[in-house]
């Protein structure tokens, strides 16, 4: 991706076996995707947990506004946990993030 500018994009996910659409730009499928590589999991697997995270909220965002702050928080405390390197630390409580 030239730009990280770039207005949303939609697509279609499955959770707990109904589908459904979520808005986000690019650059947040490619690191959605990337984390769910690297947590070993499928795409659709991730968002539903991290739908299950939103849902127990008090008062929870979106879908797509939960996905983008899961992803910040997960950068901030892989960040926070290396001393501000950005190494990542994937431990037992990493989706809890």
């Amino acid at each position: 991706m030239s730009t990280p500018y770039h207005p949303p994009v939609k697509r279609s996910v499955e959770i707990a076996g109904h589908k459904t659409s979520i808005s986000l730009e690019p650059l947040f499928w490619d690191w959605l995707r990337s984390e769910a590589h690297h947590l070993g999991i499928p795409l659709n697997a991730l968002v539903a947990r991290i739908d299950v995270q939103r849902i127990a909220a008090p008062t929870p965002p979106g879908l797509a506004g939960a996905i983008r702050l899961w992803l910040a928080q997960r950068a901030m405390n892989s960040m926070s946990e290396s001393g501000g390197r950005g190494v990542r630390d994937d431990g037992p409580d990493a989706l809890s993030a």
